[in-house]
């Protein structure tokens, strides 16, 4: 019960957050289109890859695509919605999470809930139709299972990607604002797992599966769609499953800010 009543909170901020700026319809409609804009330059970069080169190692730019259209959907979602985490270095610096800390909620909830980007949108929609455009162009063999693994994977991409935030925001507990290094497991993730993590060196490989689990929501489970076999060796059985990883990743990271709150020194302000 308390769970869903957790749920039915977040949905009250977010809903209260939606209103305000919608507000401003026009800003939100040239924010999204810039933030449409922007993407897709992103994603044009890595066409002239392709057409320069042709493949990269064995995969064909549909291929890729499809991997650049799942991870960025996933992060387009935890950009909207853990903006309390990102910009949580300003709040302990001004004293502002204080008054979180006196009301009868969760303080993570609270951060979760505060403002939902809604400009993400644009991003949101550019992965999407990269997403489309690679499923239509490899002429997959979709099944009910499939379509399921692939919002697993962005869900379970989006769990992590909120985790990487989280475990950020904790860090302001003892220098006062956020690590800029953390954008490059963050922004810098995004990046590295649009691609198969197997054109990287072994041990910058073994930190995206093992540390930062990144290829559980991207590499393995598009193997699994794709009907690729994996040079690594992990079964079909892995690759369903591993998303889930996103979502164990998310757990460990909340446990640590329960960590972080519990030695949190108000700043006076």
């Amino acid at each position: 019960m308390r769970i869903l009543d957790n749920i039915r909170v977040y949905l009250r901020f977010l809903e209260v957050s939606v209103k305000s700026q919608m507000q401003y319809r026009a800003s939100f409609v040239m924010l999204s289109l810039g933030h449409l804009a922007g993407t897709g330059i992103e994603f044009i970069g890595i066409w002239v890859l392709f057409e320069r080169f042709g493949s990269l190692k064995d995969w064909a730019l549909p291929e890729v695509a499809f991997m650049y259209g799942i991870v960025n959907i996933a992060f387009a979602i935890t950009d909207a919605a853990t903006r309390g985490f990102d910009a949580f270095g300003v709040m302990v610096k001004s004293g502002d999470f204080d008054r979180l800390l006196t009301r009868p909620r969760s303080t993570a909830l609270q951060l979760a809930g505060q403002e939902l980007t809604l400009r993400g949108v644009g991003r949101l929609l550019q992965g999407l139709i990269v997403l489309v455009w690679a499923a239509t162009a490899l002429d997959l063999d979709w099944t009910v299972l499939k379509v399921l693994l692939v919002v697993f994977a962005v869900l379970g991409g989006a769990a992590l990607f909120s985790g990487l935030l989280v475990l950020q925001a904790t860090l302001a507990f003892w220098t006062t604002e956020s690590l800029e290094i953390m954008n490059t497991v963050t922004y810098g993730g995004v990046e590295t797992t649009q691609y198969p993590v197997t054109i990287y060196r072994p041990w910058f490989r073994d930190i995206f599966i093992f540390v930062v689990p990144l290829a559980t929501v991207s590499y393995f489970p598009s193997l699994a769609i794709l009907g690729r076999d994996d040079p690594l060796g992990t079964s079909l059985l892995f690759q369903y499953l591993s998303p889930a990883f996103g979502f164990v990743f998310l757990a460990a990271t909340l446990r640590v800010w329960q960590f972080g709150v519990g030695h949190y020194r108000s700043t006076g302000s």
